[in-house]
């Protein structure tokens, strides 16, 4: 259909066209950026659809600040009575045109596992169900990040009961019981499936060669185990978690789409890869909320609750803090910057690649998180001031305390120690030897090295002929040594230079300069470092 006429916006063109509504591209005036907006289509305008697609605009704008769920601007009714949403524009493919093309690395298919998986798990805790979860309704982003889009079907956490719309090779063997159920659970398959489809390039049922009509994927989904990747780089560990995550019955899957993303986690550590931190949305966090031992890597956010008719609200709800009581023999930290990452208690370290580390003054790592205190050492603590009384106990008469003089006899004894052993040190070899008295003849120094010698002399004779190819210039090096090379430069009557090049042999073609006359600077460097000076380079120019 046309596009609607939006004040504020000018249509650019068509992004895509479902069943229920088109996808364009326009350019917003004000703030100037482009965005994607979603019309109803006019055939199915009926106060049912306009309701779900007002749920989908609550919906969106409530999640839509999460990093990885589509971020929804606006929503309204255009002049021709359609309902539209203004969204974010992701120019990039998605991941099913993505996955079509080739399979996906395995770096990447956890990395967005993970970040979904947060998505999702965000949405559970705000009561919503996707119940279509599938690449085609991941974008990504300017910044390459997922974005989960389409709530278009979404339910509340007490499940609707109904398959229609649902997508076949990714939905759970329960979307089509003869009562078809949804829980979070459900969700998690879909997740388990798309993290599949990245990795195996199609659908997790599809067979290649094979019939793969709805009727033939419906009857594996509800029977077949599911098919092994059939990739040497896919660890066991990957396969299982994909096993568990779309299992037949929802009890044998992860309790959540959290226990799953961590799942994913684990498959990264053990391959050494990046963590991808999980991040969570939830407006219900206790005041009293204990930090949850996971190394830092879950993220927990607070829900902004945005009203579609408006732009999102500037900031996120948060719980207020509690206050703990002061007590005198506490010890005193620095007030944390406000911030939405959890981090993990003392007791359970960051592992080795979550922690940055310094090193003190003697070379120990430290933490940067810690604050180290150290105890005062006899060795290095500061002489306190005292007054030391004589063998009476009294003071000096002019009021200066006495210092204790055992530290004086002691230094004075260290003295002659010290110039008593020099003493025996040199005489006791003489004395034994039979040469008491006699100096050893002084060694003969070794020869002086010659300045001169670490100047390198400047390439001569640097001359240009005609050569096939352009001009071949060539010159002479009056000491050459072992591992000399070249720095090569070509120079135009303008004064501009190429690139340098370095070789290794006396001689080079270059391409004949349009004016007639083709130069080159040419800079002998030695094997340590060292260059020609005086001059630092050296020209030639064809006559």
């Amino acid at each position: 259909m046309a596009p609607p006429d939006l004040t504020g916006f000018t249509y650019i063109e068509l992004l895509g066209s479902g069943g229920f509504a088109d996808v364009y591209l326009y350019e917003q005036q004000l703030p100037k950026r482009r965005v994607a907006v979603k019309v109803l289509l006019t055939d199915r305008i009926s106060s049912g659809s306009v309701e779900e697609f007002t749920a989908e605009a609550n919906v969106m704008a409530m999640l839509s600040t999460h990093p990885a769920i589509v971020t929804i601007y606006q929503a309204g009714v255009a002049n021709d009575g359609r309902p539209y949403l203004v969204m974010e524009y992701c120019p990039r493919p998605n991941l099913q045109v993505r996955y079509r093309r080739e399979p996906f690395s395995i770096a990447e298919s956890l990395r967005v596992g993970v970040q979904v998986a947060a998505a999702v798990e965000t949405a559970h805790r705000a009561g919503v169900l996707h119940r279509d979860i599938k690449p085609a309704n991941i974008l990504v982003t300017e910044y390459n990040r997922p974005a989960l889009t389409d709530f278009g079907i979404a339910s509340t956490t007490n499940a609707a009961a109904e398959s229609a719309g649902l997508s076949i090779p990714w939905s759970p063997p329960e979307s089509f019981a003869d009562v078809p159920r949804s829980d979070p659970r459900s969700d998690v398959y879909a997740l388990g499936a798309t993290v599949y489809t990245l990795l195996a390039g199609h659908s997790p049922f599809e067979l290649p060669g094979q019939r793969n009509g709805a009727a033939e994927l419906i009857h594996r989904i509800e029977t077949l185990p599911l098919p092994t990747l059939g990739r040497a780089d896919v660890p066991a560990s990957l396969q299982r978690a994909l096993e568990r995550a779309m299992a037949k019955a929802p009890a044998d899957r992860y309790e959540s789409a959290l226990a799953f993303a961590r799942a994913l986690q684990t498959v990264q550590i053990e391959l050494s890869h990046s963590v991808t931190p999980i991040d969570i949305l939830d407006d219900q966090i206790p005041e009293d909320i204990e930090e949850d031992e996971d190394d830092g890597l879950t993220r927990v956010r607070g829900v902004v609750s945005i009203n579609p008719e408006t732009t999102p609200a500037a900031g996120m709800t948060r719980p207020s803090a509690k206050t703990a009581p002061s007590t005198a023999n506490a010890p005193h930290f620095e007030p944390v910057e406000t911030q939405t990452v959890a981090r993990p208690t003392p007791a359970a370290p960051a592992p080795a690649y979550e922690q940055t580390m310094r090193r003190d003054h003697v070379g120990l790592p430290v933490s940067l998180d810690e604050t180290i205190v150290r105890s005062s050492s006899p060795a290095f603590a500061e002489p306190e001031a005292q007054t030391v009384p004589g063998s009476s106990g009294a003071e000096d008469p002019t009021g200066t305390p006495r210092r204790r003089r055992t530290g004086l006899w002691i230094g004075l004894g260290a003295a002659a120690f010290v110039i008593v052993a020099v003493i025996v040190g040199v005489s006791l070899p003489g004395i034994l030897s039979g040469t008491t008295g006699q100096q050893p003849a002084p060694s003969t120094p070794s020869k002086p090295q010659d300045p001169i010698s670490a100047v390198v002399a400047p390439v001569e004779d640097v001359v240009g002929t005609a050569a096939e190819g352009g001009v071949k210039f060539t010159w002479t090096n009056p000491d050459p040594q072992d591992g000399d090379f070249y720095i090569v430069e070509t120079v135009t009557l303008a004064g501009s230079v190429t690139e340098p090049e370095p070789i290794d042999v006396a001689e080079i073609v270059v391409p004949a300069a349009e004016s007639g006359v083709t130069c080159i600077d040419v800079t002998l460097v030695r094997a340590n470092g060292t260059s020609q000076q005086n001059p630092d380079k050296t020209r030639g120019c064809t006559p």
